[in-house]
Order: structure tokens, then C-alpha cells, then sequence
């Protein structure tokens, strides 16, 4: 008997609990809310690239704008404001002291026909710069062949009203950097309404 109090004695093994595993149903599930956020994800990417475009158009524009009313400044400080309608239609990139990576340079004709969308050039016969739009569909205005837009330096003239303003000779006073065209950026695909 006292083999048998013994062997009650001791303590039994532990059972070992039952690691479960994902039922089909379940890994059918995650399967699906993964792919289904990849997908929303893999959908916004073309608007997120329109909108990094459309950022850096737009910080080239304010550098040219910049560049310009710099220039205008030292001829003004130099007492030279004569020299400032020498600006007018001018190729503004000159203006930087390092152009943009997608600057072409000066183009003309079949040149600037082939440029690929997301790159810079000065037409030298319109004397316009020009931005080719890559992310076309996000694009309205501009250019209408090719979306794009077209800048221009134009001329700023002293705001003077009366009739002796008009009769002599208006004073230029600055330039600006204005589209020719007018141009928006859209945040989805597709025709955009009449205004």
C-alpha cells in the first residue's frame, strides 16, 4: 500500500494547453482588409505624385518671382531703373544661381515640341517659360495642345490716375513673372466644370 500512497502522492503532469491556430475563415478575412488598404493605398499614390508636382512647379515659381524682384532691387540700387524693361520677356531662369535638375535649357520648335512632361524650357521664339505637366489627368488649363503652362516677365508700370498720367510716358517700376494661361491643379481625374 505504500506503493499506492506514493504514486498518489506525486503530483500529475501539467496538461499542456492547445495552441489554436487562424481558422481559414479568419485568414481569408486579414487577407482581404490587407489587400483591400493596399488598394485604397496603391490608389492615391498618382494623386500624391500630382500633388509633389504641383508643389514644385510652384516653389520654381516663387524662386523665379524671387530671382526677379532681386534683380529689379540692385537696378534700383544702382540708380539704373532704366534698365529694369530689359527684364521683359527675358528668360527668368537666368536669374538663378543654380536652375532646376528638369531645366532644359533655351529650345525652339521640334525641340520643344518633344519635351517629355515634367521638365522646364524657355521658348526663345514666344519668349515664354515653359513647364510640361507629367501628371496630366490632374491638370486643367494651360496650354492647350499639351498640358503645361506658360510664364511670361511681364512689365509693372506706377499706378497713376489722372489725365496728365496718361498723357506722358508711364514709368516702369517692376516686372512680374505672371502665366499666360490660366491653370489649376485638380485633386482627382476628370473633366472639370465650365466656369
Amino acid at each position: 500500500m505504500d506503493d499506492r500512497n506514493n504514486v498518489a502522492a506525486a503530483p500529475r503532469p501539467r496538461a499542456r494547453p492547445r495552441h489554436r491556430g487562424f481558422s481559414l475563415f479568419e485568414l481569408v478575412v486579414v487577407i482581404g482588409i490587407v489587400a483591400l488598404l493596399a488598394a485604397l493605398f496603391l490608389s492615391r499614390i498618382p494623386a500624391w505624385q500630382a500633388r509633389a508636382e504641383m508643389a514644385a512647379m510652384e516653389h520654381v515659381v516663387g524662386s523665379l518671382r524671387s530671382a526677379l524682384t532681386i534683380k529689379v532691387a540692385q537696378f534700383i540700387a544702382r540708380g539704373n531703373a532704366a534698365g529694369i524693361p530689359s527684364l521683359a520677356g527675358s528668360n527668368p531662369m537666368d536669374r538663378l544661381s543654380e536652375t532646376p535638375g528638369n531645366y532644359l535649357g533655351v529650345l525652339t520648335g521640334e525641340d520643344a515640341a518633344s519635351v517629355n512632361g515634367g521638365h522646364w524650357y524657355f521658348d526663345a521664339h514666344q519668349r515664354t517659360l515653359v513647364y510640361r505637366v507629367r501628371h496630366e489627368a490632374y491638370f486643367s488649363g494651360g496650354l492647350a495642345h499639351r498640358p503645361g503652362a506658360r510664364f511670361f516677365v511681364h512689365l509693372i508700370y506706377q499706378q497713376d490716375g489722372g489725365r496728365r498720367a496718361r498723357q506722358r510716358q508711364r514709368q516702369v517700376v517692376g516686372v512680374r513673372l505672371a502665366p499666360l494661361e490660366p491653370y489649376a491643379w485638380r485633386n482627382a481625374p476628370g473633366p472639370v466644370a465650365a466656369n
